[in-house]
Parts: structure tokens; sequence; C-alpha cells
């Protein structure tokens, strides 16, 4: 009897963290499909480089400023409701999207699904962490639901690519509706709520604050190339994000019960696995904004060509997160996570080295090790993170694991996405070929990569070869040195952080190495 009852408690259990993975899958792919489309936008909506690294941020930036906000949300008034409340508005911001006439429109709808999508992520995972409760099946269980993360991240831009080479754009944002559709029909029927009573109402004080800090932080970064970055705008800009951030954390040391709980950054588990976090996310998301452009405008290839071209990336991130939690458990958080930030330091070196001629054995070899990186940082320190925060505040731990994903994703595209703006527009200016081109030509080329594409084409349908190569070569080399200087950046920031975790991340709880102490002390 006892048997059972325990198959039924793991078949039912099983059944969750399916359902919570589908979900997870759909807010997942949202946030890297985009960027396969690029390209196309910057055609249709001669779009800007600083539009479309807003394209890609409105959704990254409303995800990472009320994801903490939303995690308390859930605990309070329940996990089950949240879960299907953010699904159906992220639904409903993809179909707005999907027939958005301008770059406006679209960074208006992007910010929508991410509004919904910061409902539905750390609840997800705090129905995870009360389901599976002891550490090690826990630790399987974030495992596969980082790799479903991991892999939903590097898959979007294949779901993109296929979708834009049958259809059009808007077809990527109605199949992420489709998907939260189908998501919400499934867990309706097999999660059941759970809830904390006791958790706080909402710091709306925190809450407005980290709003501001980061938008102004992102907004300063993303118009930096535009101003200047040593311009007073831009200084002004980060002026204002510091001085709000320490605003916000006097908040809420001051807070009974604040929204960030400030106190948790004291315990070493919880702030350099958050680091850990922070810094890969950072490089992934700058990494995939650029690497797809590449892929399309500078080598020519199709959406879902460039789309296929990223699985050794999304199959080396989901066999890093399984392996990493497993081997987390037994050699300890600190040495797997240093070794995957090391692997991400490799990788971006020699994806710095790309040229126009790089073969496509080499970039996927250079995937593998940024994959795997991914794989073995984020996942060990997901459980790292959850394993500081007590079970019933696993809504607020999980709002913070995703909260630092998502400022790390947010700002590795602004800040990598705004270097390589910057030198692009320096290169092409400063080159000798578009020094002989019309000032016209030369302004619209140094908008971005894909205007470049389309004055190229005007010049070649106008009947003007010559011009035409040209623009493009000039265009290419400039975006190329742009990507090596976004990949220094990458690798600087992952090196950091294998620094911070070498020095800083415990290898195991403390309750788990006291364990182990008296155990070895019996023997």
């Amino acid at each position: 009897m006892n048997s059972i009852i325990q198959e039924r408690r793991q078949t039912s259990r099983s059944a969750v963290l399916l359902v919570l993975c589908a979900a997870t899958l759909a807010i997942s792919l949202a946030t890297t499909a985009i960027n396969v489309a690029l390209p196309s936008l910057a055609l249709d909506f001669q779009a800007t480089n600083r539009e479309l690294q807003w394209i890609v941020d409105a959704y990254n930036l409303l995800f990472a400023t009320f994801v903490l906000a939303f995690g308390s949300l859930s605990d309070r008034y329940g996990r089950k409701g949240a879960l299907l409340l953010g699904l159906t508005i992220f639904g409903g911001g993809a179909v707005g999207a999907s027939f958005a006439e301008s770059s406006g429109q679209l960074i208006a709808w992007q910010a929508v699904m991410g509004l919904g999508a910061a409902f539905v992520y750390p609840t997800t995972l705090s129905i995870l962490s009360n389901v599976f409760t002891e550490r090690v099946e826990k630790a399987k269980a974030i495992g596969i639901w980082g790799a479903t993360t991991g892999v939903g991240v590097a898959c979007g831009p294949i779901l993109g690519g296929w979708l834009l080479e049958h259809f059009w754009w808007g077809s990527v944002f109605l199949a992420l509706a489709t998907a939260a559709v189908i998501a919400i029909a499934v867990s309706a029927g097999v999660v059941t709520t759970s809830r904390d009573p006791s958790t706080p109402p909402l710091d709306a004080g925190g809450l407005v604050l980290s709003v501001l800090a980061v938008g102004t932080l992102v907004y300063t970064v993303i118009e930096a190339p535009e101003h200047g970055w040593a311009s007073a705008a831009t200084l002004g800009g980060f002026a204002v994000a510091a001085a709000l951030l320490f605003a916000l954390v006097m908040w809420e040391r001051k807070q009974i019960d604040p929204m960030i709980d400030v106190t948790l950054f004291t315990n070493l588990r919880f702030t350099a696995a958050s680091a850990a976090v922070t810094f890969a996310y950072f490089a992934l998301f700058g990494f995939i904004f650029l690497i797809s452009q590449y892929f399309q405008l500078v080598r020519g290839f199709g959406p879902f060509d460039t789309g296929l071209k990223f699985i050794p990336v999304a199959a080396s991130i989901a066999v890093g997160s399984v392996l990493g939690t497993i081997l987390a458990v037994k050699l300890g958080n600190k040495l797997i996570v240093t070794v995957g930030l090391v692997l991400f330091t490799s990788a971006f070196l020699w994806i710095s080295t790309l040229s126009e001629s790089t073969s496509y054995t080499e970039i996927a070899l250079q995937m593998v090790p940024l994959g795997l990186g991914l794989g073995l940082t984020s996942a060990p320190a997901t459980e790292a993170i959850m394993g500081a925060v007590p079970l019933e505040k696993a809504g607020i731990g999980s709002g913070m694991n995703d909260a630092t994903r998502e400022v790390g994703g947010t700002l590795g595209v602004a800040i990598i996405g705004s270097v390589y703006a910057s030198l692009y527009a320096s290169s092409l200016a400063a080159s000798d070929a578009a020094q002989a081109l019309p000032e016209e030509v030369k302004s619209v080329a140094g908008e971005s990569i894909g205007a470049a594409v389309y004055a190229s084409e005007q010049l070649r349908g106008g009947g003007d070869e010559i011009t035409a190569q040209a623009v493009s070569h000039a265009a290419n080399s400039a975006f190329l040195d742009g990507l090596t200087a976004g990949s220094y950046v990458a690798a600087g920031v992952t090196a950091l952080g294998a620094i911070v975790a070498a020095l800083f991340l415990p290898s195991r709880p403390k309750e788990e190495s006291t364990v182990r102490l008296v155990e070895a002390s019996r023997r």
C-alpha cells in the first residue's frame, strides 16, 4: 500500500515538474526568439541599434524589475493563481506584439510580455521548491528546470528562425501566445495551489525605487552611444542610477518586511551565487544579441539556418545544467560554478577571433564551452540561492534568483550592445571606404548593420554595384570590430565572476558541512 502511495506521489510530482518546465520554456523562448528577428525588424522598421536594443531589453527590463515583487505576491496570495495570471498577461502581450506596426509599439508590447513573465518565473521555481523538499531530489528537479530554461533561451532563435523562414516576424509572437494558452490549460489541471499567508504585504516603496534604479541604469547605458559615454547626460544618468540604488538599499534596511531582504547578502552562499548568475546571463544575452546579427547580416545565412546554428549551445546548456547540480552535490558549488565561469571566459576569448570567413565548425566548437559554462554555472548557483532561503519564503528566493538573471541579461544587452554600437559607428566612420561614400549613405549605414545592408541593397538595385560593395565591406568590418570589443567585455565579466565564486562561494550549505564533519569525526 505504501509503495502505491509513494508511486502516485512520485507520478504527481513528475507531472507538476513537467508542467512547470513547459511554462518556463514558453517564457525562456521569448527571451531570445526575438533576436533572430532583429535583422528583419531593422529592415522593416528601419530600426537603429538603439531601437533594436530596446526591443530586446523592454521585455528583460520589466521582467527584472517586477520579478521580486511578484514572487512575494505569489507566496502571499497563491502560487497557482499567480502562474495562470502571468501566463495570461504574457500571452496577451504576445498577441499584441505580433501586430505591432512600429518599433515603439513593439517595445511597448514586449514590456507587457515581460510583466507577465515576472509573475510566471518565480512562481514556477517556488512551486518546485515546495514540491521537492529534500536536497538531492530538489537539486535534480532544479537541474531539469535549469536545463529547460537554458534550452529555451538557446532554442528561441531556432523557433524564431523557422517561423521567419515560413511566415513573417509576427508569427514568432503568435507561437509564444499559443504556448502560453497550452501552458494555462495544463497548469490549471495539474498544479495545486500553495501559499504562505504570513507573507507581508507588498513593499510599494521598494518596488518603485527598484524600477526607477534599474530602469535609469539600463536607459543610460543604451542611450550612451547616442549622447557619448563622457557626456553630461550619460554621466548624470549614472549618478542618478547610483543615487537610486543607494536610496533603495537604505529604504529596504528600514523596512520590517522589505521586498529585497538585503540581509540575505550577508550570506556568502547567496551573494556569490547571485553574482555568478548575474555575470553568466550578462554574457549570454549579449552574445545572442550580436551573434544573431552576425549570422544573418554579415554571413548572409537565412533565419532558420541561423536558428539551427544555435543547436550546439542549446545541447551544451542542457548537458551542463543536469550535470552541474549532480556534480555540485558531490563536489561542492564552489568548484563547479568556478569551472563553469572559466569555461565561459575561454569561450568569449575564442569568439573574439570571429571573422567573415570563420568556418561554422569552429563557431560550433566555440559554443560548446559557452553552453557548458552556462549550465555548470546557472543550475548549481540557482540551487545554492534556493538553499539559502527558508522554504516558506521560496517565492522571494526564486524572485531574487530570477531578478539577478534578468538584471544580468538586461545589462548584458545594454552594455555589450552599446559597446558594440559605439565601436561600430566609430570604426565605420573612420574607414577609408566610408570616407568615400556620400554623406547621406554614410549616415544611414552608421545607424546599424541592418541599415547598412538595406542601403547596400538599395544601391545595388540602382545599379551602383561598386558603392554597394564598399558599404557592405565597411559595415561588416565595423561590425566585427564591435563584436570583438563586446566579446572582451563578456570575457572580463565572466572572469570576474569566476574569481568571486572561487573566493566567496561556499562549497556546501552550513548545515550540510556540519553533518559531514560530524560523520567524519565518527569514522
